[in-house]
């Protein structure tokens, strides 16, 4: 199974861009940090870090319900290091996500097998591990650290 996703980017004014996804959701709106651009909305690195969180987080949560386990209340922070490569460009060089299952361990059933599996299941951070390093924790609501 294949699927083309389509969407279209259109300047606004000087670093601004909108982000049309076409007719099933409204557009939103992009800008390049200062100096550049004037930082009014989420520049590319957010909306990388947004797309790795969301889909991380939800993989979770489908590995979770895969096993038929409650997840009301995960929530992920996550965070990307821009630096300067050997050419003097800036690029993401390293991405952390930490994800809190909201929940102690004890009340999930399963959760060696799932915290085994569930990234296997995120198709944005599979693909963009293979050119920035990932890493991902898991803790539950204790903060105690699963994965």
């Amino acid at each position: 199974m294949s699927e083309q996703i389509v969407m279209t980017i259109s300047q606004t004014s000087d670093y601004k861009f909108e982000v049309d996804f076409g007719a099933a959701f409204n557009p939103i709106m992009a800008d390049l940090p200062p100096p550049l651009g004037e930082g009014s909305a989420p520049s590319p690195e957010h909306l990388l870090l947004a797309a790795v969180a969301n889909c991380l987080s939800a993989s979770l949560l489908f590995a979770l319900r895969k096993f038929k386990q409650n997840a009301t209340d995960i929530k992920t922070t996550i965070s990307c290091t821009v630096d300067r490569n050997e050419n003097k460009r800036l690029r993401v060089t390293q991405i952390t996500a930490n994800i809190n299952l909201g929940k102690q361990a004890a009340e999930f059933e399963n959760l060696e097998r799932i915290l085994a599996q569930f990234e296997e299941f995120c198709t944005v951070s599979q693909s963009v591990q293979e050119g920035i390093p990932l890493q991902i924790q898991v803790q539950d609501s204790t903060g105690a650290v699963l994965k």
